[in-house]
């Protein structure tokens, strides 16, 4: 799975990290703690320069991210429920996730969209809550553009790092990567059994 995802990454550049963050942050079918280190790693190689995949990242995840804000804010309460019934299933969005994220936001506000970014459970269904307060597009755009920055960093530093002892962890990397995605699967395929029409999230 490991060369897999480089070799995709080595292939499509900074635009195949770009899509797969946006579809990451729309939907995860790949997480980016698999996208993102593996980035790092093709860039300590020599193939992409580490701030053009930091920026290809920071900017899918924005992207992403974005998306789910304007749908809460254009659409408002009512509107943004019956979306979500109709496609919460595939996006796999439930009624508790986004409990969670409001709760979040109602607590901290804007630290909240700011450290969101950096919670796997929390990062993107924080934007839900941003856009039905309607917090102002700018500033969510410049919290979100921190946070996101840091977590793809952080992530892919890790990912530079691991190249210099890649021949060490060799061993576990592959089937840890390939865990991962299985799990990311099975996961997916659950929350689409289970999932359920969202009565209110307000």
């Amino acid at each position: 799975m490991s060369e897999f995802i480089i070799e995709f990454i080595t292939s499509w550049g900074y635009v195949g990290i770009f899509l797969l963050m946006v579809a990451e942050n729309v939907f995860p079918p790949i997480p980016s703690e698999l996208i993102m280190p593996f980035a790092g790693y093709v860039a300590a190689d020599g193939a992409l320069n580490v701030w053009g995949i930091l920026i290809a990242g920071t900017l899918g995840s924005l992207v992403g991210t974005s998306a789910w804000y304007l749908a809460a804010r254009l659409l408002g309460l009512e509107r943004f429920t019956r979306l979500c019934n109709r496609l919460g299933r595939v996006a796999t969005l439930s009624e508790d996730d986004i409990d969670k994220a409001d709760y979040w936001f109602k607590r901290h506000g804007g630290i909240a969209v700011l450290l969101g970014r950096l919670i796997p459970a929390i990062r993107t269904l924080i934007s839900v809550p941003a856009g039905l307060a309607v917090m102002p597009f700018g500033m969510f755009l410049g919290i979100s553009a921190v946070g996101s920055l840091a977590w793809t960093g952080i992530l892919t530093g890790a990912g530079f790092v691991l190249h210099e002892s890649y021949d060490v962890v060799e061993a576990w990397v592959d089937p840890v990567s390939t865990g991962v995605v299985v799990l990311a699967v099975v996961l997916y395929i659950w929350r689409f059994i289970t999932w359920k029409p969202i009565k209110d999230i307000g």
